[in-house]
């Protein structure tokens, strides 16, 4: 299930994302008006980013580690959010895929 949730920046601001909502038990579904905002995190949109910079890290890493390592080194990363919702957000999650690409160059 699909959910507006509005998570705060460190500056002060703002952002909304729609975030994958585990299906309810029971057969109970939350719902809001047209527009609404779902529910506001408890937690900021860069402390949620924070979970997949280790894993870009690791790759930049190991790449450039190998014995051979290419000149070119790219990563594109695509994030999805998840909420376990209460009266707020309790939790959040990211799941992140990757494309890598690498690039050696005859000298």
């Amino acid at each position: 299930m699909k959910r507006l949730i509005e998570f705060p920046l460190q500056d002060g601001g703002s952002i909304v994302a729609e975030v994958d909502e585990p299906e309810p038990e029971g057969g109970v579904v939350r719902v809001s008006r047209l527009g609404e905002i779902a529910a506001k995190a408890s937690q900021t949109f860069e402390d949620t980013l924070e979970k997949i910079k280790p894993a870009a890290q690791a790759i930049i890493a190991r790449l450039r580690g190998l014995s051979d390592p290419p000149d070119e080194v790219g990563v594109e990363f695509g994030i999805k959010l998840s909420a376990e919702l209460g009266a707020v957000v309790a939790a959040t999650g990211v799941e992140a895929n990757y494309k890598v690409t690498v690039k050696w160059t005859k000298k």
